[in-house]
């Protein structure tokens, strides 16, 4: 593990916080329910900014950096999706994984908690027990939001920028400000210094939303998917807040990217054609862009194409995007040049495969990232619970909460 050292300051997110104008998603899901009114509304009103978190108190940010030997590794957590009573083998997992990759940075990547938390208390239950095996290890992490996050809000009042405060008010927490103006809860980014002290990697964290409006200048979304999809002020910020890197640092940056809902270019990519669905379609894409690992369901991304991909492709900083939502899906390939990927996912108390193969699946996915190596990004693979001898029963075996920090 690369050194830690205790109260380091916090990283400069001048880039992060950057005045990008834009709709929160909660405004923009009440206005575009009404069509084009809600259209006019925001041209009357103008942009309005992310709701206000709640204040809690925060330790100092710690900088993450590359270790003597010029190596680096990320662990992502994806789906972990329970309300207080978490089933005990996620954590279990959870802990094996830490234990036997020794991570430097570890990234939930959405669903992080999920519907049945009835009061703020139990929310707070729900979010410590999945951030509690980093916390035991001294482990710095950051989470992202997916689509099942605010489930429990319309009982607990709880929301996506009441979480980020509690989250970040975690002693090994990294999460940055949400970046101003711009849509959803969380979209930052974390540099990562190399062994000279200067940055070598970046990620990318972005809230890719909830589900769509259930109509949109006037028309429904029946027999497209209603899943959400990230926005075009958030595609700003991420394309200037990359040019402002490349601009500090001297040199384009490398990085990954991670958000819970997947673009519309993983499907493109297994099949090797946007309107191709046959074995012979997949053959052909597995061997041209290297894809390995399974897919079990479909990708679910939202109806629109976010245009991300292509600002990726301009910018060229992005080796990956990593996403979750899928939760039986655990391939990866390399797109034109950005390997696009799943995680499968971490909770033993969702959905998974049918039957007694209900939790084959359950794991984490490791990058690891040498300076040495062009691009840094050396390699990514995936862990799974099979391989650390936990329990696979397809049955439910929730555990009470773990105990809040004081503080808390």
């Amino acid at each position: 593990m690369s050194e830690q050292t205790p109260g380091d300051l916090p990283i400069e997110t001048t880039a992060s916080e950057g005045a990008t104008s834009g709709v929160d998603r909660r405004t923009f899901l009440s206005l575009t329910s009404l069509g084009a009114a809600g259209a006019a509304t925001v041209a009357a009103t103008g942009a309005a900014a992310p709701a206000a978190a709640t204040e809690l108190g925060r330790h100092p940010r710690r900088r993450l950096r590359f270790g003597r030997d010029g190596r680096f590794k990320i662990v992502q957590f994806n789906d972990t999706q329970d309300d207080e009573k978490i089933d005990r083998r996620t954590l279990e997992l959870m802990r094996a994984v830490l234990d036997d990759e020794r991570p430097d940075l570890v990234i939930l990547n959405g669903d992080n908690i999920t519907g049945g938390c009835d009061t703020p208390l139990e929310m707070h239950q729900a979010m410590n027990n999945v951030v509690q095996p980093m916390e035991e290890r001294a482990v710095p992490w950051a989470i992202t939001f997916g689509n099942h996050d605010e489930d429990s809000t319309p009982d607990s009042g709880v929301d996506e920028a009441d979480m980020l405060a509690f989250y970040r008010s975690y002693r090994y927490n990294v999460n940055g400000p949400t970046a101003r103006g711009v849509t959803g809860q969380g979209n930052s980014h974390l540099l990562i210094d190399g062994a000279n002290g200067r940055p070598a990697f970046n990620v990318w964290l972005l809230d890719s939303g909830r589900y769509a409006p259930e109509r949109l200048a006037g028309q429904d979304f029946e027999g497209y998917p209603t899943w959400d999809w990230l926005r075009m002020d958030q595609v700003k910020w991420y394309y200037d807040t990359s040019v402002q890197i490349e601009r500090q640092a001297g040199h384009v940056v490398p990085s990954l990217m991670f958000i819970h809902i997947p673009l519309w270019e993983y499907r493109f990519m297994w099949f090797g054609s946007v309107d191709g669905r046959t074995d012979a379609d997949h053959e052909r894409a597995r061997a041209r862009h290297r894809i390995e690992g399974e897919r079990n369901e479909e990708e679910c991304p939202g109806p629109f194409n976010s245009g991300m991909f292509s600002a990726i492709q301009h910018r060229g900083d992005v080796r990956g995007v990593f996403c979750g939502h899928d939760h039986v899906n655990t391939y990866s390939g390399d797109y034109y040049g950005v390997l696009l990927g799943y995680a499968g996912n971490t909770g033993f108390g969702t959905y998974g495969l049918s039957g007694e193969e209900r939790n084959r699946l359950r794991g984490a996915r490791v990058y690891d990232l040498d300076e040495s190596v062009d691009g840094v990004l050396a390699g990514t693979r995936m862990r799974f619970a099979g391989e650390f001898g936990i329990d696979l029963t397809a049955d439910d075996q929730w555990m009470n909460p773990l105990p809040l920090p004081r503080k808390h």
